[in-house]
């Protein structure tokens, strides 16, 4: 057994996390469809967007909460793992989730008011919430490849992740649905989340064992020879790749901050839009619809695989790009479930970007930085989505009679605007592979 795999630690907390958003979202819309039911409202069009709008509220506050939290402890945490053990920016969060999470099981089984979840929302993020945890999962696993692979590494997590949601999402539906105590519909879904939850900390603490641990191994070595090559050369030709460097990095981060807004924005309208009509979406459907979405992460793989045979990463990033966009401007159309399967179909490549320019990042840093600059990293991303994530859903709310669909259509704009970025650093690489031709013609030596 190889105790620095930290497969099974994404897998376990990614089941369990799957079996808490279906919980979730069904039991907020429990809660206030039978708060609107109970009043008098003129037509059943009308309860359907009262429920929606007040389903989309409850999202904004929670998401906000969650989203800006993290920004107390994410990068204290990442520091501390840096310094100390890397287990620490993965132990921490993985606790969070285990413990603010149960607050649900208590709103199920004694009938708390559903707004204990903002609660809930915010001890999650304080102990650094999704922010840390997958920033910790990331500089864990480029530790451990080498550079040449290490963007099929990174979505190789990324895969795992995306599978353990597809089983957790196939079975959550019918888990809420067919197994429940009494009246207390989606007991033992909460109760299959804590235990995987539990058993991921367990492992976490008793078993996983840091690549620092293990000084002969593999991922030590390539971490040393890392560091090794960034202090090779003469001055001149370090402050040239400082320059380089630095080009590099902000527009990463500005792609992958671009990116991910109309991603989690699109996430955040989408879980509300396929419960109104036409789509009109049970427990089941909900469960089937996010597999769908998972299936995306071994699309992605697949597509990483073969692409780095024939691409680098920029043409990697800009492909799943593509494929993001195309996919949401047809979604602003969808009508009917077919027409939403053949939107994430399109989207197959949709999860490529990320994980690579966290690639492309990680071979322009140091080792020993990578906790810190990928904490920031999604730092910025959440800080950016979740400012953004109220108004998006009021516009969604404000466009529901007029067009459902618009936001997709915006959402794949943005995306689209992400690549700008990507060109940028293409066009400056191929500027300066240009140049190096150029003078080695130039110089007979």
């Amino acid at each position: 057994m190889n105790r620095m795999s930290i497969v099974p630690v994404v897998a376990g907390a990614q089941i369990a996390s799957s079996f808490y958003d279906t919980a979730l979202l069904m039991v907020v819309r429990n809660h206030y469809n039978k708060s609107i039911n109970s009043q008098e409202s003129p037509s059943n069009s009308s309860n359907d967007d009262m429920l929606q709008k007040a389903i989309s509220n409850f999202y904004i506050i929670y998401n906000v909460i969650m989203g800006l939290t993290p920004l107390l402890s994410a990068y204290t945490i990442a520091k501390i793992g840096d310094k100390t053990s890397r287990k620490v920016t993965i132990c921490v969060p993985l606790f969070g989730y285990l413990i603010s999470r149960m607050f649900l099981l208590f709103v199920i089984i004694w009938d708390w008011p559903v707004e204990v979840m903002f609660g809930s929302a915010a001890l999650n993020g304080l102990t650094g919430w999704f922010t840390t945890y997958w920033a910790g999962v990331a500089a864990w696993a480029s530790l451990c490849s080498s550079e040449t692979r290490r963007s099929l590494r990174l979505i190789h997590i990324e895969l795992v992740y995306g599978l353990a949601g597809f089983v957790g999402s196939l079975a959550s539906g019918h888990l809420f649905v067919i197994l429940h105590i009494t009246s207390h519909q989606g007991t033992i879904l909460m109760i299959c989340s804590m235990v995987c939850y539990a058993l991921c900390v367990i492992y976490c603490i008793f078993i996983l064992r840091t690549p620092e641990e293990h000084d002969n191994t593999e991922s030590t070595r390539l971490l040393k020879e890392s560091r090794n090559t960034t202090i090779q050369g003469n001055e001149i030709e370090n402050l040239v790749i400082e320059s380089t460097s630095n080009l590099i990095l902000t527009s990463m981060f500005v792609s992958a901050i671009v990116f991910n807004v109309a991603f989690t924005a699109t996430d955040d309208v989408a879980n509300v839009f396929v419960l109104k009509k036409p789509l009109n979406w049970g427990p089941v459907d909900v469960g089937y619809g996010n597999a769908a979405f998972y299936m995306t992460y071994i699309t992605s793989f697949l597509g990483v695989f073969i692409f780095s045979r024939f691409t680098g990463d920029l043409g990697m990033i800009s492909i799943g790009i593509l494929s993001f966009g195309s996919g949401l401007l047809i979604m602003g159309f969808v009508r009917s479930t077919y027409m939403y399967y053949i939107a994430r179909v399109v989207m197959i490549f949709s999860l490529i970007p990320t994980p690579t320019i966290r690639s492309v990042i990680s071979k322009h840093i140091q080792g020993s930085s990578y906790g810190k600059v990928f904490a920031v990293l999604q730092l910025a991303i959440e800080i950016v989505a979740v400012s953004s994530s109220a108004g998006f859903n009021k516009l969604y709310q404000a466009t529901l009679d007029w067009f459902s669909g618009f936001c997709f259509i915006l959402f794949g704009a943005l995306a689209f605007i992400s690549i700008i970025p990507i060109s940028i650093v293409a066009y400056y690489e191929w500027s300066r592979r240009v140049q190096q031709n150029i003078v080695v013609v130039s110089d007979p030596q």
